[in-house]
């Protein structure tokens, strides 16, 4: 009975959300004649475009864009002379997507389809689930310093509905609604690059400087 609860609550937060209502009889009536567990999100996502009549994905609202967290790129650049030093340093680094159910978007699959071709169709912007910058910066560092480059790259989130329609009841409902959440880097975007430079710790100068 806890998960017949369950499953009836997410799927009326789920069609609310998405601006869908299940006639209250349909519903009731697929009630009745449920005696099977729900599928998981992952099952009804894998039948789309693969088993349903159709499968379409409702998003609540443009992509949000932001920059991801920073976090330090290439080596540390440590200066054990008494002067200015500049440093080349060679970095490489990957961002990739997140999504709320643990699934890629990379794969060739309906439910990554769909996603993609909404987004583009709705709002023309384009989805990449990994994407990777490279550059050599010249980082300078004051005598006993250590010197870093941080990078926070452009992110988009995207939140919405997948609505499933089966031609026979899939564990007893004709119609399904999946929440779904998807983070990942903007394809070509640019990213924010700061330079660090701090004291060198004890520890740090007795191991690169002695």
């Amino acid at each position: 009975m806890a998960k017949r609860s369950s499953l009836t609550v997410l799927l009326a937060a789920a069609a609310t959300t998405a601006g869908l209502v299940l006639m209250p009889g349909a519903a009731q009536a697929a009630d009745a004649r449920d005696h099977e567990d729900p599928p998981t999100s992952r099952e009804l996502l894998d039948k789309c475009d693969n088993g349903t009549n159709k499968c379409m994905f409702h998003p609540d609202s443009p992509p949000e864009f932001f920059k991801g967290d920073g976090h330090q790129v290439g080596d540390s650049a440590f200066n054990c002379t008494p002067d200015n030093q500049t440093s080349s340093v060679t970095w490489s680094d990957t961002t990739t997507e997140t999504t709320s159910l643990g699934i890629s978007l990379s794969v060739e699959a309906g439910y990554a389809d769909v996603f993609k071709t909404t987004l583009q169709t709705s709002y023309e912007q384009s989805w990449s689930s990994s994407h990777t910058e490279s550059e050599t910066t010249n980082l300078t560092v004051r005598p006993g310093d250590v010197g870093t480059i941080n990078r926070a790259p452009e992110m988009q989130r995207v939140k919405g509905t997948y609505e499933l329609h089966f031609e026979d009841r899939f564990h007893g409902h004709y119609y399904w609604y999946v929440p779904f959440e998807a983070t990942g880097p903007v394809p070509e975007g640019t990213s924010s690059k700061t330079q660090h430079t701090r004291a060198m710790t004890d520890q740090e100068r007795e191991e690169h400087c002695g």
